[in-house]
């Protein structure tokens, strides 16, 4: 008895794992500073170009722009929706506030995009990859979101490119996973008769599964910029600036009225490229009834229905 309570009493040693990873991050900041530095600048680069892009013209007029786009893109339902939301965002005296935001948003999703559709895609292709790659994305997205936000500050001081270089972190693992899902569930059907035509494995691809999987992708890339823009929120504390300063300062000072009102213009961006990238997978598209409107005119076939057998085999083996 007395034997059974000393081994219960017995007590693990420490695992020295934040002392690991401090390390890992001074020895990463010693010696790969040149390439933190070069992310850096080009970061802030897009940042700021894509900044003064939106915030050059007037308010109306780029409201006006993305109202256009909503209504080619989804309907007139979101371009009605565009024109009185950004002009509440006017209102308000937070438009600067939003397109910095907005900035930070497209410059980390669209990063975001470009690392997690191929990772996805070499995910899908390869069991051994996945098996990889499962792990780290149930850690990218199981880890607080403000851990985040350590270690981007060692390696990028605080601002914008801290923010953006943890949003991409944080927002990429639906990207991969839906990537991966929509190429895995494509019919193996499809894929068997792109081969018994002796198209090349790319080929396949390109042609038959990327275009098979593309609503799910598409709604990968559409929560990957739901992430983006709740973690630049969340960014605001590194001085990222944006709707995330306008809704911290809220909450330093205890300003119910500021922070509501930042939290409404994070709502309306939200909502808006909810519905933007939802509307390229899927639905009603007066751009996707023009496109289609074309292809007929060209004797193949619209969206949704099946080629000519004849046409079909010449777009895959050519």
């Amino acid at each position: 008895m007395a034997l059974t309570s000393d081994v219960l009493a017995i007590e693990l040693p420490r695992a020295p794992i934040g002392e690991w990873f401090d390390n890992l991050v001074s020895w990463c900041t010693d010696n790969l500073s040149w390439l933190f530095d070069g992310i850096g600048s080009a970061i802030q680069a897009s940042v700021d170009a894509l900044t003064s892009v939106l915030t050059g013209p007037p308010p109306i007029v780029l409201a006006l722009v993305l109202a256009l786009l909503a209504l080619l893109v989804s309907g007139w339902k979101l371009s009605v929706f565009t024109i009185l939301g950004f002009a509440l965002i006017e209102s308000m005296e937070l438009w600067k506030d939003s397109m910095d935001s907005l900035a930070l948003v497209i410059v980390a999703a669209a990063v975001s995009t470009v690392l997690s559709v191929p990772i996805g895609i070499a995910a899908a292709r390869s069991d051994v990859v996945s098996r990889i790659v499962r792990p780290v994305l149930d850690f990218m997205q199981t880890m607080p979101a403000f851990v985040y936000l350590i270690p981007a500050i060692f390696f990028f001081s605080i601002g914008a490119v801290p923010g953006v270089v943890a949003t991409v972190i944080f927002s990429m693992p639906p990207g991969v996973r839906l990537t991966e899902l929509g190429i895995r569930g494509v019919d193996p059907e499809m894929v068997e008769a792109g081969e018994a035509f002796g198209t090349p494995p790319n080929r396949i691809l390109t042609r038959i599964q990327i275009p098979l999987a593309m609503p799910s992708i598409m709604a990968g890339i559409n929560q990957l910029i739901m992430l983006s823009l709740s973690m630049v929120v969340i960014a605001g504390m590194v001085g990222a600036g944006g709707l995330g300063g306008v809704v911290l300062e809220g909450i330093n000072r205890v300003d119910v009225a500021k922070g509501f009102e930042g939290g409404i213009a994070v709502v309306i961006l939200a909502i808006y490229l909810d519905r933007l990238t939802g509307a390229l997978g899927h639905g009603p598209s007066m751009l996707r009834a023009l496109f289609a409107r074309g292809r007929n005119g060209r004797g193949t076939a619209t969206p949704g229905t099946a080629a000519p057998v004849a046409d079909r085999e010449a777009e895959l083996v050519g």
